[in-house]
């Protein structure tokens, strides 16, 4: 892959990132307007569906933010976003019952979280030094090629993460949908807008995973090339 071809496709990966995010937030805001079955609110989607999955020990909290939730597996605590823990709509349903499927991927020893946990720490690390040191790598590549080398080695790590962070989120919308449907909290009529949200939210990890990757190759082709 040459320069050219590389930026090429790093903008055109930049592009659709931007496009995702937008899609997700426009999604979220439509169908933020479409009632569940029941009028529950997103705490209370996430309280069935883990008393559903005989989960006990999570606790549900609000958080600050527009689209902040998460499922944390250290404290084991569902933090959910001001409108999707209020919110009695199909998106906020949607978003509850995702960040609880990985608190039922938690609960059952999910291998694809547990290999995401595991490697926190190291990219924690990775985050708070690979900047700087792909950058003194870049600058002094021709007096210390192996500085480059030590930052592509952290890098990768934030690229491993980002690959197995796709299984884990597709994995959770799945049990998601699944139970939303089997627990009639959405409606035949309104199922398919569940699938479009959380379809819509996969594609961001899908865009970054690519753009991770193809950051990495591209540091790759410049140390490569050093060596020849």
């Amino acid at each position: 892959m040459t320069s050219s071809i590389f930026w090429i496709f790093f903008i055109g990966l930049t592009i659709l990132s931007f496009v995702a995010s937008r899609s997700v937030e426009s999604k979220f805001k439509k169908y933020s307007k479409i009632p569940t079955n029941g009028g529950l609110t997103g705490r209370q989607v996430a309280e069935k569906m883990l008393y559903d999955n005989d989960i006990h020990n999570v606790t549900i909290r609000m958080v600050n933010g527009t689209l902040t939730d998460h499922y944390n597996p250290t404290d084991r605590t569902l933090n959910l976003s001001p409108d999707v823990y209020n919110g009695t709509s199909v998106a906020a349903a949607a978003v509850a019952a995702h960040e609880c499927g990985h608190a039922v991927q938690h609960a059952t020893a999910y291998s694809w979280l547990s290999l995401r946990s595991a490697l926190v720490p190291v990219v924690s690390f990775s985050n708070r030094w690979v900047s700087w040191v792909l950058l003194a790598g870049v600058l002094l590549i021709n007096r210390f090629p192996s500085l480059l080398l030590i930052g592509i080695i952290l890098f990768a790590f934030t690229t491993l993460f980002s690959l197995v962070t796709l299984p884990v989120e597709i994995d959770a919308s799945k049990r998601a949908l699944v139970w939303l449907n089997t627990s009639n909290i959405t409606s035949p009529n309104t199922h398919r807008y569940a699938e479009s949200a959380l379809r819509s939210a996969a594609y961001t990890y899908i865009v970054a995973a690519l753009t991770s990757l193809a950051t990495l190759l591209y540091y790759v082709m410049i140390y490569m090339g050093r060596r020849d």
